[in-house]
């Protein structure tokens, strides 16, 4: 298990390689509006698990949802800082 901040800081040094890094860095290459699809998506199939799934599905698609929302906030150069500010 890891926190919010621990997924931050592992999705920076992924962000870091320019080769290899996997999953992240290839939406990272693909972009902000691609990242931004993948958010939106993420956000309708947590909505659905909640409205359809059950509580474990739905907290699988939160974890997805937080990661791909980390992603977009590296890619737009957004910290955990300017996040926590807005709390």
């Amino acid at each position: 298990m890891k926190t919010f901040d621990e997924l931050y800081a592992e999705l920076q040094e992924k962000a870091a390689f320019t080769d290899g890094g996997g999953n992240t860095r290839r939406l990272l290459d693909e972009g902000v509006h691609a990242i931004g699809k993948k958010v939106v998506e993420e956000a309708a199939e947590v909505w659905m698990a909640a409205e359809h799934e059950g509580r474990e599905r739905t907290a699988e698609e939160i974890a997805q949802l937080l990661y791909h929302a980390q992603v977009l906030m590296i890619a737009s150069g957004v910290s955990l800082s300017d996040v926590y500010e807005r709390l």
